[in-house]
């Protein structure tokens, strides 16, 4: 019989049998395996929590990272703000998501946590009090069926050896009557071998008859004693089962947001503000406060001030500087070679400033290297441009012309060109700005 008993040492194996002495034992382990589950289901629910967690903070992240992309690009208007929504979006489910995790582990988790203090109580020795009672249960219940066996099969075994014996004695018998050389006292000792030998078959035979008919007859009284046992074991696995059918369905309800009113809201609200983007709209905003609907200063004649030594109009800086400033063209230094930190990066950024003086008359492309007449290019002052020169704010400044630099004490940046006759210098901010700036407002890096 397969698993071992201490009452049974030597019973052989016959089955897989439940009724099998000591195959109970896989009732009892389960018991075991009860307590383990619940750890198994409290990891998992642990894991889902610290997924949800994670989840919640990549979608903050990255919504604050777009929205600021996008409110420092050129999109505008109600397109603007229809973009900007999804980033609201994230940010709601983000606050969704974090409560999930919330529900997870405040309440799931702990659920399971208690239930299984209640349910399994440790042993000072190690193992638990259920397994025990299990075990004791399953091993009085079987004890008297086990004994009878053991002597069912000590007579199944007498009984076949007295068999044995008997074939053995009748066969030398049978070959003694051909051989001529043994005597008739030789021959009757043969004879009386047999008849023993018959007599122990019958009596070994009688004996295993016995101890079988006790066996059949204890065999209902074990079966009711094991199967009230296995009943209580029953009981207790059905409990952890439809518990944990409990649980598995209030997780099921924390992690379906399909079915919370604050989730279906932020798409719907959503829909509703990608739905108020109006392009008429917005190409009239652009008009009012970016096209020809803008007011002008239009050029008036204008007295001679003191205040006009320090702040140049644009076309007299325009013309200090011999030609037009470029800016937001190329950007270089450190910010063009260095990476994004993330993978996701808007195409514009908002420092990027737009030339504002434009000539009166249409000519050949002005980046070209000549113009129509094949003269050099209208940018290079002379054959040998002056040397870049690294240089510190000593104070702060505020850009007065779009044209013009801002920047704080201490900031650094490039001079491309010398100080020209008004005390203006071009210079070059290290986020690829371009643009004029006091001379006196630096001082050259040592």
């Amino acid at each position: 019989m397969s698993g071992s008993y201490d009452d049974s040492v030597g019973v052989e194996v016959s089955s897989d049998s439940f009724w099998e002495v000591g195959n109970y034992k896989r009732t009892v382990k389960r018991i075991d395996d009860g307590h383990r589950l619940c750890n198994d289901l409290m990891n998992c629910i642990h894991e889902r929590a610290r997924i949800e967690k994670v989840y919640a903070q990549q979608l903050t992240e990255w919504a604050k990272r777009w929205k600021q992309l996008v409110e420092k690009g050129p999109q505008y208007g109600t397109v603007e703000r229809a973009w900007c929504a999804f980033m609201s979006e994230a940010e709601k489910v983000s606050e969704l998501h974090l409560e999930v995790k919330g529900s997870l582990m405040n309440e799931d988790f702990e659920k399971i946590k208690n239930w299984q203090k209640e349910a399994f109580h440790k042993q000072m020795m190690g193992g638990f009090k259920e397994t025990k009672e299990a075990e004791d249960g399953f091993r009085k219940a079987q004890k008297p069926w086990a004994k009878k066996l053991k002597e069912v099969e000590a007579a199944k075994k007498a009984y076949h050896a007295a068999c044995k014996e008997e074939k053995l004695a009748i066969s030398r018998e049978t070959n003694s009557k051909a051989d001529p050389a043994l005597n008739p006292e030789q021959l009757k000792k043969l004879q009386d071998k047999v008849e023993r030998s018959k007599q122990d078959v019958l009596k070994t035979k009688e004996k295993y008859e016995k101890s079988l008919k006790e066996l059949d007859n204890a065999t209902p009284q074990y079966m009711e004693n094991m199967e009230q046992v296995f009943e209580q074991c029953q009981q207790f696995e059905e409990k952890r089962l439809r518990f944990f059918r409990e649980v598995l369905l209030e997780v099921q309800k924390h992690l379906d947001l399909s079915n919370v009113a604050s989730y279906k809201n932020i798409y719907r609200e959503l829909e509703q503000n990608i739905k108020t983007a109006d392009a008429v709209e917005d190409l009239r905003w652009f008009r009012a406060n970016q096209g020809p609907g803008m007011s002008m200063n239009w050029p008036q004649f204008e007295e001679w001030s003191a205040d006009l030594n320090r702040t140049l109009s644009r076309r007299e800086k325009k013309k200090a500087s011999d030609g037009v400033t470029l800016t937001g063209i190329n950007q270089t230094g450190d910010q063009a070679s260095q990476p994004n930190k993330h993978s996701s990066v808007s195409s514009y950024e908002k420092n990027q400033s737009y030339p504002t003086d434009w000539s009166d008359e249409e000519s050949n492309n002005p980046f070209s290297s000549t113009d129509a007449n094949g003269d050099t290019n209208p940018f290079d002052e002379d054959a040998s441009p002056a040397m870049e020169v690294r240089v510190r704010a000593l104070y702060d400044y505020e850009g007065q012309e779009q044209d013009e630099l801002s920047f704080k004490a201490g900031d650094e940046l490039t001079k491309m060109e010398n100080e020209d006759e008004q005390g203006w210098c071009k210079g070059r901010l290290d986020n690829g700005q371009v643009g004029l700036y006091p001379a006196n407002y630096v001082e050259p890096i040592q």
